[in-house]
């Protein structure tokens, strides 16, 4: 199996990075529409990822017909593998009269069977990205070719459905198989150690530099919010990850002023229920924390059952709304949030926090979240 040689330095380790799936049916896809196309197959296929790593991986297995072909790449996880790492991830090109790339899943790729994802219901999971990047790689290889009419591209995992066991696809309403992923084409190492080694080094920086007021952000969804939605400066700005409780704890052992955590309301309402490492292997309970709340607030049974059953939180937020009870509910999570922040930091540090949704925008903040916003303006 090609490894990919990409290293990145979290904390004070230096980690391997890997590849997605997405990566690989791109590539697999690349391989199978040459071999289709001009009868030979590349040994190596070059991609370069929307995170401009590129990677160089192998094909195997190949295989042709008259009017189709097909070849595998192997998942490549990096260090701390994920439950796809080391799978063969498959690509049969086809010949199509009509022009431009369809693309499908085959067995062992899920199907989506309820709203809020992705894709559609009755997709393949095969996110977006994944979707331009074979597009993109079967379209240059027709171009190379000269090849004027269309691709059907079908990927496939043969051990998906087995892997997908070990994944979070049942319980998100995705059968039979795993989900074809990746934004950036690369897999990060997600060593836990590392990752709180390298929060606290973050904020032992800033604390070096002086700040007494800081800006934290669980990933960039949060960074992207604050710095362009909010409007704030992020001169004195650190990620946490998962790990808000141990952000909070190193914060107020440095003496820290003053902390204002910005997140998505999936991460901070977890943390609204106590839960202080929102990985969703460790803790999770979104909805059932919707649900309590929307039960104080009133909510009736069915409103709870509803809510209950959502996979994501927009589309608890659009229950709320049809119930006229999302300013209600939100409030009260607010509220929750609040306590269970204050709890944590002690009386040495402030903290506030916002929480929102890319969809509906702000969707709750602590009291004092304004006045420390303010500290935090835009360097000129």
């Amino acid at each position: 199996m090609s490894a990919l040689e990409h290293y990145i330095s979290v904390g004070r380790e230096r980690l391997r990075c890997g590849y997605t799936t997405g990566t690989c049916a791109a590539a697999a896809a690349r391989g199978a529409a040459e071999l289709l196309l001009t009868g030979k197959l590349p040994p190596v296929v070059r991609i370069d990822t929307p995170a401009g790593v590129p990677v160089e991986a192998e094909l195997l297995e190949p295989a042709s017909g008259p009017d189709w072909a097909a070849c595998a790449v192997r998942k490549d996880g990096g260090d701390d593998p994920d439950a796809t790492h080391g799978t063969l991830i498959f690509a049969r090109v086809e010949r199509r009269r009509e022009p431009g790339v369809t693309i499908d899943g085959g067995a062992g790729v899920g199907r989506v069977t309820r709203p809020g994802l992705d894709q559609p219901v009755g997709a393949a999971a095969i996110n977006h990205v994944p979707r331009q990047m074979i597009a993109g790689q079967v379209a240059e290889a027709m171009a190379a070719a000269g090849w004027d009419g269309g691709l059907r591209v079908v990927i496939s995992a043969p051990e998906g459905e087995r892997l997908a066991e070990r994944t979070f696809n049942p319980r998100l309403g995705i059968v039979g198989g795993i989900s074809i992923l990746g934004t950036s084409g690369i897999v990060r190492p997600m060593s836990e150690a590392a990752l709180i080694d390298s929060l606290r080094l973050e904020q032992d920086m800033l604390s070096a530099a002086g700040a007494r007021d800081i800006v934290v952000t669980p990933g960039n969804y949060g960074e992207a919010f604050a710095r362009e939605v909010l409007g704030l400066g992020l001169d004195h700005w650190c990620t946490c990850s998962n790990y808000i409780g141990e952000a909070i704890d190193h914060a107020a052992g440095l003496g820290v002023r003053s902390l204002l955590l910005v997140g998505h309301v999936g991460k901070l309402c977890k943390v609204a229920a106590g839960v202080m490492n929102t990985h969703s292997r460790v803790a999770d309970g979104r909805r059932e924390t919707l649900c309590t709340h929307a039960a104080l607030c009133g909510g009736d049974r069915e409103t709870v059952e509803r809510l209950y059953r959502t996979i994501t939180t927009d589309e608890a937020v659009a229950i709320l709304d049809e119930k006229g009870l999302r300013e209600a509910v939100m409030a009260s999570l607010t509220r929750a949030l609040d306590e269970q922040l204050k709890r944590r930091a002690g009386r040495a540090m402030e903290i506030e926090a916002i929480f929102f949704s890319n969809r509906y925008g702000i969707l709750g903040q602590t009291a004092g979240a304004h006045r420390l916003a303010a500290l935090h303006p835009i360097s000129t």
